[in-house]
């Protein structure tokens, strides 16, 4: 399995000090504090970005981000490993470098949780108390919810809307297995006691390109991020901000089959919810996981029933085709997973994170003789988030051994300071390890090079594919430049 895919994840802030309400200059002075920059005073180049590109074919009125130098470096720093860790809105955010496989994209999210924290530890530090808290979640419990998105790269020729029919049905009940989990209700849904996601309360049409207000289930951004007439970019929107990594690598994996399927030209499941915005909420809330949810032929099905179509759909189009190691591994867990949700969803409480948050609360609430309306269960929600290893209740499962990892921790250290070997992010990491000083500033698709008497030297990138290591080996050898690398380039 190759693809070009990545993540993008918005971490919740808090100050304990009411004098500190401002979480915009609070995420500047969270990302302020990143530890190991190359090249600290690189600006990100917005060139090639417009988020008003619709993919339905039109562009709807608004002007893109075009921050001058100074704020563009408080706002933006570039990361060793080609990745960028930036305030968007009201949140620091993290995206990972482009990645190659589903594995290596979590392994590169992992890795951006480390650095968030370290940022978090290195401001703290200077301030000689905790003041700071930040969390890995998706709401503040008051009616806010962040993001948390994934991109996958696909050909331009696949309809928009045979996209948005096929993963309609997937999107609304794959949270089976890659919900966070959630205490309570929001956004002016029906109250729950616990749900299976933290984003589903959030859903309020089927297509739109919001992801603020009105989210839709499917978003129609139009920023591919390469070469436009050959490439479309998914920018998935649906998902929960993940801390069982077997959730994660699920809710990554399982989408790259569809995109596999999708560009092969598959045959997918005939389903066709007459609600899918109703049945997302109706799905989180539903821990048996066998709510019927009506169609529009009149029929019914379940969220399970329908992860289970698609699974099977899976097998059939690989029983034809190359089946890589990882895409097999991808389709065991998934089998394995929806098993194990049909027999008994307890048993999966070291795999997900809406199992396992379960498991520790209810195991809490028969201790204390408490219910799910207890404020405790609610900081325990919270906590379960907590990007600080000594804090975080996910993390303190992962180290006695009940929430299951796939990564290692050498693999993490060596994503947080290296680019991705199978992408141009590889181009851009190289540059800015052996040109720091000259690093003027870099994008998805340009790094801008300073080559002397204040010239910059701009270097487009929009073919994500080119750039690997494989295909710069030589480009790079023996040269000590800038301008030896451009001369290189020339010819």
């Amino acid at each position: 399995m190759r693809r070009i895919l990545g993540t993008e994840t918005e971490y919740g802030i808090i100050a304990r000090s009411p004098h500190l309400p401002d979480p915009v200059a609070n995420s500047l002075r969270l990302i302020a504090h990143c530890p190991g920059l190359l090249s600290p005073e690189a600006i990100w180049d917005y060139e090639n970005e417009n988020p008003f590109w619709d993919a339905r074919g039109y562009r709807v009125e608004g002007e893109p981000e075009r921050p001058g130098p100074h704020y563009n470096r408080q706002l933006n720093k570039i990361l060793s490993n080609a990745g960028r860790l930036y305030v968007d809105g009201a949140h620091p955010e993290y995206s990972t470098p482009e990645c190659s496989n589903p594995r290596e994209a979590l392994v590169y999210e992992r890795a951006g949780d480390r650095i968030v924290a370290d940022c978090l530890a290195n401001l703290n530090a200077t301030l000689g108390s905790d003041e700071f808290i930040v969390y890995r979640n998706n709401s503040d419990g008051k009616g806010n919810s962040f993001g948390y998105h994934e991109n996958y790269l696909l050909p331009r020729r696949i309809p928009f809307d045979r996209l948005a029919a096929v993963l309609l049905p997937f999107f609304v009940t794959r949270q089976i297995y890659c919900g966070a989990g959630k205490v309570g209700a929001e956004n002016g849904t029906d109250p729950v006691a616990y749900q299976l996601s933290q984003r589903a309360d959030f859903f309020e049409c089927l297509l739109d390109l919001n992801t603020m207000v009105g989210r839709p289930i499917i978003n129609t951004r139009d920023e591919p991020h390469a070469h436009r007439t050959q490439y479309r970019r998914l920018h998935v929107i649906v998902g929960d901000s993940n801390m069982a990594e077997i959730s994660t690598f699920l809710k990554i994996g399982t989408t790259a089959i569809i995109m596999d399927m999708l560009e092969q030209d598959g045959t997918f499941p005939d389903i066709d919810l007459s609600d899918p915005v109703h049945a997302i909420k109706q799905v989180s809330r539903d821990l048996t996981l066998k709510a019927s949810l009506p169609l529009n032929n009149g029929k019914h099905t379940s969220a399970l029933e329908v992860q289970q179509a698609y699974l099977h759909a899976a097998h059939r189009f690989y029983t034809t085709r190359e089946c890589s190691p990882m895409t097999k591994d991808i389709l065991v867990r998934w089998e394995s997973v929806l098993n194990k949700l049909e027999q008994d969803p307890r048993s999966l409480h070291r795999e997900l994170d809406w199992v396992a948050k379960h498991d520790l609360m209810a195991s809490y609430m028969d201790r204390k003789g408490c219910s799910w309306n207890d404020p405790r269960v609610a900081m325990m929600d919270l906590q379960y988030h907590d990007i600080r290893p000594a804090k975080s209740l996910s993390y303190t499962l992962e180290r006695s051994g009940q929430l299951e990892r796939m990564t290692h921790d050498d693999e993490i250290t060596h994503a947080r300071q290296t680019a991705p070997k199978l992408t141009r992010a590889y181009f851009r990491g190289a540059c800015l390890t052996r040109f720091p000083q000259q690093m003027y500033g870099m994008s998805w698709t340009s790094v801008l090079l300073e080559t002397g008497n204040r010239a910059i030297k701009r270097i487009p990138l929009l073919d994500p594919y080119r750039g690997t290591q494989q295909l710069t080996v030589e480009l790079f050898q023996d040269i000590e430049t800038v301008d030896q690398l451009l001369s290189r380039l020339a010819h």
